[in-house]
């Protein structure tokens, strides 16, 4: 077998039969990186020895019949914004390079508890405020589908990372659509939890207000889940994780759903709108109700103070911690100028915003189960473009291809993105959202979805060849 294409899960049952060991899959894993990452720019900083040390455990582990959990020995990346105690967290910034924490994030913490192997860290865009994946320090990360193509951002490392084969599993953080989009393009399953599900706890300060959540990326929705039981749960040093009780909000049986296929005016991709709506229709066939129509919220205000929010929150960043001021980028300085030129009074309508959004979902919520609607309205651009400036013929701003996904965010709801087609050999995805704590009934969704549909995960053609002789 070629170990480094197996699942996660597939990775531990040939731990448990003993036809391979941690040790053999993770060397797997790294000749792999050795072979694609020159042409993706996944990694940006790898822990070798640490990972080889960290396998070795496991495989005695397995020896002993005494494995830590479900996923203890396989392979994981880590998103350059979540703080590693053995690896620099740069946020894909000249101003982070050599930062070096004394204690991982809790998500990490709580993944090398769980076993799980931390290869390395995955590039981002500058403190991942954008939706493709560029920096100064590290460069352009490429879509594995197409290397001229972008994978999205920001968590576009990590995804590169697990569509290539590098990694079965990675974590990413979704702030706007950071972990979907991503995925959605990548032809990958992603999540995006509950505000509090994952536990934030000794993380880089929040540009996003509470909009960020860690995201969990993976090739099949088994995997997927058992990722998300490693790290769920509440911790006393954040509150809001106490709120969603494991996330476990049930949903019937038989759901109505709400399709979405545009957001008022704004353009979609004709591919992705005809894709989407043929995955509405699978939803259908599985016997739930769906009706479709226009998402029945004001999101006008929201929409409008958006770029607000990163600056403000570069702003309070650069005037409280003027170390990440220091050799950040030119944009991102100006943001912060732009950011503390506002008064307080924006911020506090804001937050007004932000509280009767949440209020209206979950009145929304009385009368729908779950909203399914795009990922993505645009195909992914050039990899070392911003943002696409025209989606079906009509321009559009620095946001038009994400209008499907920011609204989740500060909403507080799990979102998840599901493959469902494919475009000129690019993967489409459709994103489903659950009501607030439904995380577990979503990726149920989710899976019951994957399982109805006609195709399985293919590998990218560009890099689908097999491994050197030799090697597993």
């Amino acid at each position: 077998m070629v170990a480094w294409k197996l699942s996660a899960i597939e990775m531990v049952a040939a731990f448990q039969a003993s036809t391979l060991t941690p040790v053999q899959v993770l060397e797997a894993c790294l000749d792999r990186i050795e072979t694609v990452n020159p042409t993706l720019n996944a990694f940006v900083a790898m822990r070798i020895d640490g990972a080889r040390a960290d396998a070795q455990a496991s495989t005695e582990r397995y020896a002993r019949a005494a494995a830590l959990s479900p996923l203890d020995g396989v392979p994981i990346a880590i998103k350059d914004n979540l703080i590693t105690s053995d690896l620099p967290t740069t946020w894909g910034s000249v101003a982070g390079r050599g930062y070096l924490a004394a204690q991982d994030e809790l998500a990490v913490a709580r993944a090398r508890e769980a076993g799980l192997v931390v290869v390395g860290k995955t590039n981002v865009p500058e403190f991942t405020l954008e939706g493709y994946t560029h920096n100064a320090l590290f460069g352009t990360t490429r879509n594995p589908w197409n290397p001229e193509k972008t994978p999205g951002g920001s968590s576009g490392g990590s995804v590169a990372a697990v569509a290539a084969g590098m990694v079965p599993l990675a974590l990413g953080t979704d702030g706007g659509g950071s972990t979907r989009r991503p995925a959605g393009y990548t032809g990958l399953v992603g999540l995006k939890p509950s505000i509090g599900a994952i536990a934030r706890v000794h993380g880089l300060p929040s540009l996003l207000l509470d909009f960020e959540v860690v995201g969990l990326i993976a090739r099949n929705m088994v995997d997927l889940r058992q990722l998300f039981q490693a790290l769920v749960g509440p911790n006393v040093a954040d509150p809001a994780s106490f709120s969603v009780l494991g996330a476990t909000r049930k949903l019937p049986k038989q759901l109505r759903i709400s399709y979405i296929p545009t957001m008022g005016e704004s353009p979609v991709d004709p591919a992705i709108a005809a894709a989407c709506a043929i995955g509405a229709q699978r939803l259908e066939t599985m016997g739930h109700s769906v009706a479709v129509g226009p998402l029945p919220l004001e999101l006008e205000t929201l929409t409008a103070s958006w770029a607000q929010v990163g600056q403000i929150g570069l702003a309070w960043l650069m005037a409280r911690h003027p170390q990440w001021r220091n050799g950040a980028g030119e944009r991102y300085r100006d943001m912060a100028i732009l950011g503390d030129a506002l008064a307080a009074t924006t911020l506090w309508d804001i937050l007004n915003t932000v509280s009767q959004l949440r209020r209206d979902v979950a009145h929304l919520f009385d009368t729908v189960d779950v909203i399914v609607m795009p990922t993505s309205a645009a195909m992914p651009w050039p990899a070392g473009d911003t943002h696409p400036p025209v989606i079906a013929g009509q321009a559009v701003g620095a946001r038009g291809h994400a209008v499907f996904t920011g609204w989740v965010n500060a909403a507080g709801l799990p979102g998840l993105n599901v493959p469902v087609d494919f475009d000129g050999g690019m993967p489409i995805g459709l994103q489903l959202i659950g009501p607030f704590g439904s995380d577990v009934a979503l990726m149920e969704l989710g899976e019951a979805f994957e399982s109805n549909g006609d195709t399985q995960w293919g590998w990218p053609p560009l890099l689908s060849h097999a491994p050197v002789d030799g090697h597993l």
